[in-house]
């Protein structure tokens, strides 16, 4: 639309001037990615998170008000929450029945970097970074802990791509994570429709707790609220919350799609996470004591 209003102007500039018969340039063989009608599975799985996303806002899910007085939460269930959420691994065992070893987090700056698969058209790209940026932005004001967005040379690269973007994000993540097994590649490469986006974080072998990276994959076939609610879960997972819990609520980690959008409740959550009185790599047992303390002060209760 943009070229076809463009010569429009042009044309119209000058309409007194000679007709001048000019030899047409070549159309390329292939057109640009982003300019290509969508294959017939992404015009598929479009369509599909479109009806999803529906069906989950008839149901009243999705929320975007943060909770209310229906989901009240004390000191005890955040402290309970950060246990499980901060100190077990969703894809290391279901439920909370295997412990990470640690306690997960960023000791060096994060720089947010936004990728896009070459079919994701401009002005999605410009909307999805600006959500990034807004978001990165909030994550350093609730953890005090410097968080950022960078356009190159950044440490933790969300992806944006589509199905018709495989091998831009084989490509890519071969780059990002070169020592990455052949199973979690093929996650990136062919996730399957129930995944609608996903992180991995970590650290040096020498230091697995002390994230050094991260890389996550956002559907570009999502429609806007569930792409934003991609956002604000995977990026703050990939800080060090690394769990989802049926217990936490109001909160994001948790799999029954409640709530589309950080809440109050994880705000805490993160702000804990990023205090100094608790250590990278400690466990939960060590850190047990220093929650409960760390709890009652975010919920304003005595000591």
């Amino acid at each position: 639309m943009a070229a076809g209003l463009g010569l429009a102007a042009l044309t119209a500039c000058a309409p007194n001037t000679p007709r001048i018969s000019l030899v047409p340039e070549a159309r390329p063989a292939v057109l640009p990615a982003a300019l290509q009608a969508p294959s017939a599975e992404s015009a598929e799985l479009r369509n599909y998170y479109r009806v999803l996303q529906q069906d989950l806002l008839t149901r009243g899910l999705l929320r975007t008000d943060g909770g209310g007085p229906e989901t009240p939460f004390d000191a005890e269930d955040l402290a309970k929450n950060f246990e499980e959420i901060a100190f077990f691994n969703e894809y290391a065992g279901r439920a909370g029945s295997e412990r990470t070893g640690g306690l997960s987090r960023w000791s060096g700056a994060v720089r947010l970097v936004a990728d896009f698969g070459p079919s994701v058209p401009e002005g999605q790209r410009q909307r999805d970074a600006a959500v990034l940026n807004s978001y990165a932005a909030r994550l350093g004001r609730i953890t005090g802990h410097p968080v950022s967005t960078a356009a190159k040379r950044g440490n933790f690269h969300v992806i944006f791509a589509s199905a018709d973007d495989r091998a831009y994000v084989a490509e890519k993540v071969r780059a990002l994570l070169p020592n990455l097994s052949d199973s979690d590649l093929q996650l990136f490469i062919n996730p399957p429709r129930t995944h609608y986006c996903f992180v991995l974080a970590g650290g040096p072998q020498e230091a697995p707790f002390d994230y050094i990276q991260g890389v996550a994959l956002i559907r570009a076939e999502h429609p806007d609220l569930v792409r934003d609610s991609c956002i604000h879960e995977e990026v703050s997972q990939g800080l060090g919350l690394l769990n989802d819990s049926p217990r936490a609520r109001p909160s994001i980690f948790n799999d029954d799609d409640e709530f589309a959008f950080l809440t109050s409740h994880d705000e805490k959550l993160l702000k804990m996470l990023y205090d100094p009185r608790l250590r990278t790599g400690m466990s939960a047992d060590e850190a047990r004591p220093v929650l409960r303390i760390l709890a009652r002060e975010a919920m304003g209760q005595p000591l």
